[in-house]
């Protein structure tokens, strides 16, 4: 085996999960994150069909992922008067199991940890490629050299800054932006729970603009139309600024849920993008997850960043360490699989830029056969590929 000593930017999703199926197949794993710890809370996540349940299976995490899944949550979109328009089953918005990010990062950095060595509070800060490695400086540890550097660091990655190029590059810019917030807004008057307890929550559109309370995706989710240089994406009082620009003068529960976005601990706002990159590989540096293959709100992206971790470390598995081979055969296998993240854009579909939209939008989930012909293009997408088998160390089954 040629390439031994791994560098992986990033301890969410694809990162921990590269950091586990390399780290147990007798590779010598580093994984740096910019926080200072695993990242609690955040949206919900979610996975679907055949081949995300597989890849959780073969990971060994299935069980732990349904002990901590959220509930199913409907989405009820409203007028001004509470009179419901549609409903957006939750088998649509949330596949067939839902789980929290923070929860889901908790739960693949335990599956890794005693694998992997974990270097939290500090970042990539250059990359300098020769002929026996990368040579990494970084923020606050020494230089050291690495066989390979994973960029698993998501949309706005260093990683691939540093060894492709600008981000104006390799990301698409959409005309969205979307916020997620904790705190509850009151919805008085509203069911919130069904009697299975399937969560509900509540939607209201106008042209260019969705507020979503209450549910387990988000307890405030806003997407809205807007400039890029509408804000600084470093100063989050800036984010809350733009936010409530966007939103000001709508009515409905509008206002008490920018309150709560003001008021909240766990505030994050970002463009809507999409990832625009032909090769996910250069030299001895590879990109996993978003860091690639980003669709933002797109639906698939956790269960891409499983499947592009499995197949990275399969692929230098089976090429016992030769970094050129192992890399030119995970661009090719992920291909076809991250062909569902360069198309599409979640924006006009929840915050559609016209009245006429919105209600065209309402109509295709008010009939049960539109509804139905979505629900199949979306089970289509997510089971369109196949896992190729690895000769690779699977977790223990106790944890």
């Amino acid at each position: 085996m040629t390439t031994q000593k791994i560098l992986i930017s990033g301890a969410s999703i694809a990162g921990p999960a590269l950091a586990g199926w390399l780290g147990r197949s007798g590779y010598d794993v580093t994984v740096v994150e910019k926080a200072a710890a695993v990242r609690a809370g955040g949206q919900a996540v979610d996975f679907k069909g055949r081949t995300h349940r597989e890849i959780l299976q073969r990971m060994r995490v299935w069980d732990d992922v349904q002990a901590q899944q959220t509930a199913k949550t409907d989405w009820r979109m409203v007028d001004d008067a509470d009179r419901v328009k549609a409903v957006i089953p939750g088998e649509f918005i949330g596949g067939d199991l839902e789980i929290l990010r923070g929860d889901l990062a908790g739960i693949l950095h335990r599956h890794s940890a005693e694998v992997a060595e974990y270097v939290f509070d500090d970042e990539i800060t250059s990359l300098a490629e020769g002929p026996r490695g990368v040579d990494v400086s970084f923020a606050r540890r020494p230089d050291e050299r690495f066989d390979l550097v994973v960029g698993a660091d998501g949309v706005h990655s260093a990683v691939r800054r540093l060894a492709f190029g600008a981000e104006s590059e390799h990301v698409e810019r959409l005309g969205y932006f979307y916020a997620v917030a904790s705190g509850a807004v009151p919805l008085d008057g509203l069911d919130t729970r069904m009697p299975d307890g399937r969560g509900i929550a509540y939607g209201y559109n106008v042209p260019g603009r969705l507020a979503l309370a209450g549910g387990q995706k988000a307890p405030n989710l806003f997407v809205f139309q807007g400039a890029a240089d509408g804000y600084d994406r470093r100063d989050v009082d800036s984010q809350r600024r733009f936010l409530r620009e966007a939103f000001t003068g709508i009515g409905w529960r509008v206002p008490e849920m920018l309150a709560a976005a003001d008021a909240a601990s766990d505030f994050y706002l970002d463009e809507i993008t999409r990832t625009r990159i032909t090769s996910y590989t250069k030299g001895r540096v590879a990109l996993v997850g978003d860091a690639g293959y980003a669709n933002t709100l797109g639906g698939f992206g956790t269960g891409l960043a499983l499947i592009g971790a499995y197949v990275l470390a399969g692929e230098l598995v089976r090429a016992r360490g030769e970094h050129a081979a192992a890399l030119a055969a995970y661009d090719a296998r992920m291909r076809k699989p991250t062909k569902v993240a360069r198309t599409g854009s979640a924006g006009p579909f929840l915050a559609p830029s016209s009245q006429r939209r919105i209600r065209m939008r309402d109509r295709t989930f008010a009939n049960p056969l539109l509804m139905r012909g979505m629900m199949w293009i979306t089970d289509v997408f997510a089971t369109d590929t196949s896992l190729p088998d690895y000769d690779l160390q699977r977790a223990p089954r106790v944890r």
